[in-house]
């Protein structure tokens, strides 16, 4: 499979709807939804160490021992950073041949609340790393096993997590299907915003439960720049600083020796200049504005572990209108082995599209840029705001009714972002009214979240024999 020159989605033919839903309908006889059930591990599965290890020779080194240990903590945490493992696993399942633009890792904590432009609370995915156009099963494949996993962890039973997939899955299901109904703008404009998810826990959640979501929502509103600011910097000299948290936040004066450090901070101010580029041109001026006061090296995430990521600290009109800016690298997503290369030369801005095809509203701060390294390698980067009224999910927290909720509302937000860049009525007609798929992805579900402590064990097992390095292995 691979992506056509000519767009970054389906190939339109501007078919009849009747058309599009007999597509949907006939990839039903090629791939039924019933053998999406089917998981079993092919006789020559790649070892998913060793895709974990292919992973690390790009990263930085000091900091891929961070990420063995964090993904030695639980299966979840597995889980987060083993979406290549799971791309490869994928690769030659059944699918309805219909493709969309995928997240790529389509896991529950990548569906958080965020800010629009318009400074209204949204729910959306938030991840673009993996981002490519694949079989629009394989991102509901991911959600539905991850909610498997989280509900493992908190010791809900078969028939609980029998629940909360289905829901989640109907959820997409039953959305997709709206959407197969509407117009093209009508589904480009849709969103889910604070006020739907209040209707929604009104609907579906006891008190409790509503109680929790709106304390949610009003903690997101206080995460700003100028909360990161308050956490992240101190005065130095009376000058704000980035404060040092070694090794998950390192400023740039800590990192290098004096004339590697100068070297550096011209590249990364040429980054931040460069970037700008790539923003609209209000945006762009917005952004010169601001000053640039700091840097540093920032651990982020689990998958992420080890990539190149740095924050920015500019300064606006004065040291209290901060401004944190993130600039992540972006590598060869882990679906382009199994579907094809991306059409953008540049990876940050193969994130940047996809993020922007998906998402309802996207970061004003959000682009891209390539930079050459002190060691001489040219890396993609793409830029977005550090934090802004990001609002991240507990399922730790949550009860058996909760993580149905939260799921339902989690397919419901992948049925849009598919239904924006695929044929949302074919994919519609293949899933149908019925319950089929939803039960076949309960099925998968259990049945990977099981290949998945397996693989969880392999690592603890290879860090404590001294095969992978490991900071801190959680003790049994």
């Amino acid at each position: 499979m691979s992506e056509s020159p000519a767009t970054a989605m389906r190939a339109v033919s501007h078919s009849t709807p009747e058309e599009r839903s007999a597509q949907g309908k006939e990839a039903r006889s090629r791939s039924p939804r019933s053998g999406h059930a089917v998981y079993r591990p092919s006789p020559d599965r790649p070892d998913p160490l060793a895709i974990l290890e292919a992973q690390s020779t790009a990263r930085v080194p000091e900091l891929v021992p961070i990420r063995y240990s964090r993904m030695s903590e639980s299966p979840f945490r597995f889980y987060r950073g083993a979406a290549a493992i799971m791309a490869s696993d994928l690769a030659g399942s059944p699918d309805s041949g219909i493709t969309a633009q995928l997240c790529g890792d389509a896991h529950l904590l990548n569906f958080r609340l965020l800010a629009s432009p318009e400074r209204r609370l949204m729910f959306d995915i938030n991840d673009f790393d993996e981002t490519l156009p694949g079989p629009w099963e394989w991102d509901v494949k991911r959600l539905a096993t991850s909610l498997v996993i989280a509900a493992r962890a908190n010791g809900f039973d078969d028939a609980e997590r029998a629940r909360i997939v289905s829901t989640a899955v109907r959820g997409y299901r039953e959305a997709m299907r709206g959407f197969a109904g509407m117009g093209n703008l009508e589904v480009w404009y849709a969103s889910i915003d604070s006020d739907r998810l209040q209707d929604l826990a009104a609907q579906q959640l006891r008190k409790r439960g509503q109680k929790k979501l709106a304390g949610t929502m009003e903690k997101a509103r206080s995460h700003d720049s100028l909360q990161v600011y308050d956490k992240l910097t101190e005065l130095v000299d009376g000058t704000p600083r980035i404060a040092p948290d070694p090794p998950l936040l390192v400023p740039i004066a800590d990192l290098l020796p004096d004339q590697e450090r100068s070297a550096l901070v011209r590249q990364l101010r040429s980054l931040l200049e460069r970037y700008g580029l790539t923003l609209s041109t209000d945006r762009r001026a917005l952004l010169a504005d601001y000053r640039l006061a700091d840097v540093a090296r920032k651990v982020v995430g689990v998958g992420s572990v080890g990539t190149r990521c740095w924050i920015f600290l500019l300064l606006g009109r004065d040291g209290r209108d901060p401004l944190f800016l993130q600039a992540k690298e972006a590598d060869t997503s882990v679906l382009a082995e199994h579907v094809g290369a991306s059409r953008y030369r540049n990876q940050g801005e193969r994130v940047v599209s996809g993020q922007r095809l998906m998402q309802a509203a996207s970061d004003i701060f959000l682009g891209w840029q390539r930079v050459d390294g002190i060691d001489g390698k040219q890396r993609d980067f793409y830029v977005r705001q550090l934090r802004d009224w990001k609002g991240i999910a507990m399922p730790e927290t949550m009860s058996p009714r909760q993580l149905a909720t939260f799921g339902d509302v989690c397919g419901m937000t992948l049925a849009r972002a598919h239904a924006r860049s695929g044929d949302r009525v074919a994919i519609a007609a293949y899933l149908g009214s019925g319950e089929a798929f939803d039960r076949a992805l309960v099925a998968f579900a259990e049945a990977y979240a099981d290949q998945n402590e397996r693989d969880h064990q392999a690592l603890v097992d290879a860090v404590r024999a001294g095969r992978l390095p490991a900071e801190e292995l959680p003790t049994d």
